[in-house]
């Protein structure tokens, strides 16, 4: 059976009378701890009072696997059915002792009403064109979705489109797909609930702002296409999943279908499917010009992908295979009637841009336009019947602009170091919008005039807060085998490099996925409190291109952690901050991040909070849509990379005895991307690890999943609850 256990005591501990429930329970004393009746919790039944915090007494079972000769144990193998009345009694247990831990922070209201004033603010992303209307989204400032607006003219006022606030009376149903037709007459969009990856797209007259009868469902990892005749989309779906189980099963066989307006998701045309490929994804996408569909073949998260066609002019057109071998990236940018424009990274792994001829499509034939560049080519398309590429150039972008032959025409001036985004629209327009975000500047939107080259301000936002009181640089320091790691560090102009500076550091480092420059309401909080926000750009990620990325993946992966302790260690020696004043963070893959690092250097760090992380690494290829990060890490069902795995899991690593840093592990009932039995069965084993004064909690979001959608009144919660945390176990004093 299990126990929940609250602390009381000194040095931070928590009051019993923080807890309403234990107060007025009896009292049995037994060895110097006292132990209470629970039986408000299924197979919950004493609760262990000491001077230090006690945890869940979570109940360990007799099951163990064998992998490749060697035995590992799983005692906590029933917290992978999150459905059960155990796990739901563990659920309700871990969260009162966590919410009555939080509760006893002084500060922490004063932190969430420092957050809900400065997240009152007007946000807009950047408009794009389709027939004669605008559209764009704009938040008023607290609302918890961002509302769909449209425009004829960029003077008028906007229309509401779509307001997904109106959905649910907790803003947890999300807009979580958009797509529309290019005379402008028709919206495709899905809805997703609860933070899940499942969405349901329906279509919406825009006109009448009605919505037709059309309803998609079992929609996972895709997006709509239009056809040029704007009577139907492609999209991709999965079979129906199992009602009770769909947040947990594998997801295998996607299929690429076409919907025609009107008809019933059982008349939907199936386009493409692989039975004989159960991991196979596809992407499809119509060009420009109404000719073609491409269709994209991935396989898990790996970039390489391949490259099909479907002639949509001839009826009953064969689907062709483009290239039919996964050894590179290929990103299809548009056409000129037989020719494709293609981005690639194959011979070249910060990126080039090539020309195909369906003609004569064999490797040998294929022209260089664009060739690869010192900087990190990111994306790239066709405006003003030109190139215009993104660029990283030690994680902040460069935007340049091309011929269709590949000379150089000219670079975008930006409006500083940052990041910038957008640029989107169709190959003859003459205008386009981005956004410009850091650090320290929110989301601004520009209106760029593809003829003259010149930025007009569009939108600015007003934020609460001085941002010429900060300043960020970026730095580069040595990792373990002396490669050369950027990082930026954003802190409050006039600080002293004295060590006693509080200290966020957040990293990913995998996926191919780039950390640059970006500005977050939470994080300014962070700041005003004297924090200092550090943000290593690790191997793992894209920030240099495809060997950047592999330098981080499978069997090199402790390369990635190797980067993070040493950004860890640079920040100590500089003077920066002191072990008693660093904290580690990161989310999903950036959760193993800081599992890894926290079970390899427990002395390093003084908190650690890992956000909806991947923690088992034998099992993570079991759930969901897990299996397809085997291309990243490797899989345990493989000797070798069992070998690897198992050498830096995060729940097989931790070390009895051990006084681990104080932990917040962060994850949601709904996350199904990465199920929260990672974080559950860590939380179990790392409370039961654990030696120490330092708490080791975790939080459990309800009616949230991975963090996509998530409602606005939900993320300042967190926040609060994160900084909050940081503050009791780092000794910040919170002035505001």
């Amino acid at each position: 059976m299990t126990a929940i256990a609250i602390a009381v005591g000194a040095n931070g501990c928590l009051p019993l009378a923080s807890c309403p429930y234990l107060a007025k329970q009896s009292i049995k004393k037994n060895d110097d701890k006292f132990y209470y009746p629970l039986d408000k919790y299924l197979g919950v039944e004493t609760v262990t009072l000491s001077r230090d915090l006690i945890y869940p007494n979570t109940n360990q079972v007799a099951q163990s696997d064998n992998y490749h000769g060697v035995e590992v144990k799983d005692p906590y193998r029933w917290l992978e059915d999150p459905d059960s009345d155990t796990t739901k009694a563990w659920v309700q247990a871990q969260n009162e002792l966590t919410n009555s831990y939080l509760a006893t922070i002084p500060t922490r209201d004063k932190l969430q009403q420092r957050l809900t004033q400065l997240w009152d603010y007007e946000k807009y992303s950047s408009p794009f064109k389709r027939g004669q209307s605008y559209f764009y989204f704009k938040n008023d400032g607290l609302q918890n979705q961002s509302v769909l607006y449209t425009l004829k003219s960029l003077d008028d006022e906007g229309e509401i489109l779509l307001d997904p606030n109106t959905l649910s009376a907790d803003g947890t149903v999300a807009l979580s797909g958009l797509s529309i037709s290019d005379d402008g007459q028709w919206m495709a969009y899905g809805l997703s609930t609860a933070g899940s990856d499942w969405v349901e797209y329906r279509v919406r007259n825009i006109a009448t702002r009605e919505d037709t009868a059309d309803h998609l469902q079992w929609i996972k990892f895709s997006g709509a296409s239009w056809t040029k005749d704007n009577q139907g989309f492609f999209y991709s779906r999965y079979d129906e999943p199992n009602a009770e189980t769909k947040l947990e099963d594998v997801n295998y066989y996607q299929k690429l279908y076409y919907h025609r307006l009107g008809t019933t998701q059982a008349e939907d045309i199936l386009v493409y499917h692989r039975p004989d490929q159960k991991e196979w994804g596809f992407s499809g996408g119509v060009t420009e010009d109404g000719k073609y569909l491409i269709i994209s073949v991935w396989l898990g998260t790996d970039s390489k992908n391949l490259v099909f066609y479907k002639n949509l002019e001839q009826l009953d057109s064969e689907v062709i295979e483009l290239i039919s071998e996964f050894v590179a990236s290929y990103n299809v940018i548009d056409n000129d009637e037989d020719t494709f424009w293609v981005q690639t990274d194959l011979n070249a792994p910060r990126g080039k841009v090539i020309a195909i001829n369906l003609n004569n499509p064999d490797q040998a034939n294929w022209q260089e336009i664009i060739p690869e560049a010192a900087e990190t080519l990111e994306s790239i398309g066709l405006l003003n019947n030109q190139f215009v590429a993104d660029y990283l150039k030690d994680a902040r972008s460069q935007i340049k602009i091309y011929a269709l032959d590949g000379t150089f025409a000219r670079e975008v001036e930006l409006p500083g170091i940052g990041s910038a985004g957008g640029f989107g629209g169709k190959r003859y327009d003459t205008e386009t919008f981005y956004t410009f975000t850091s650090f320290t500047t929110p989301a601004t939107i520009y209106r760029y005039d593809l003829t003259t080259g010149e930025s007009k301000l569009f939108r600015q936002p007003q934020v609460d807060f001085d941002p010429e009181a900060y300043q960020t640089q970026q730095v580069f320091y040595p990792s373990k085998d002396g490669t050369k790691i950027p990082m930026f560090i954003t802190h409050k102009k006039g600080i002293k490099l004295d060590g006693n500076n509080p200290t966020y550091l957040y990293a990913y480092g995998g996926f191919n996925i780039s950390l640059t420059p970006s500005f977050s309401v939470s994080n300014v909080v962070w700041l005003e409190m004297g924090g200092i926000y550090a943000v290593p750009n690790l191997r793992g990620g894209g920030e240099y291109g495809e060997e950047w990325h592999q330098a981080g993946m499978k069997d090199k992966k402790q390369n990635v952690f190797d980067d993070f302790i040493a950004a860890a260690e640079w920040l100590i020696a500089q003077k920066y901050t002191s072990q008693e004043k660093l904290a580690i963070a990161g989310g999903s893959n950036g959760g193993l991040l800081v599992g890894a690092c926290m079970t390899q250097r427990p002395d390093l760090f003084a908190a650690a909070i890992p956000a909806v992380g991947v923690l088992d690494m034998l099992r993570f290829h079991k759930f969901t849509i897990g299996w397809a990060w085997c291309s990243e890490y490797g899989t345990p069902d493989d000797a070798a990379d069992f070998k690897t795995l198992y050498a830096y899991s995060p729940l097989h690593n931790l070390q009895p005895g051990t006084n681990y840093p104080a932990t917040m592990i962060t994850t949601a009932d709904h996350d199904d991307r990465v199920v929260p039995a990672h974080s559950f069965k860590f939380a179990a084993a790392l409370q039961a690890a654990h030696q120490g004064d330092n708490p080791v909690l975790i939080r459990i979001e309800t009616k949230a999943g991975h963090g996509a959608g998530k409602p606005t009144s939900k993320i300042i919660e967190e926040a609060a609850d994160k900084w909050g945390f940081l503050v009791a176990n780092l000794g910040i004093e919170y002035l505001q």
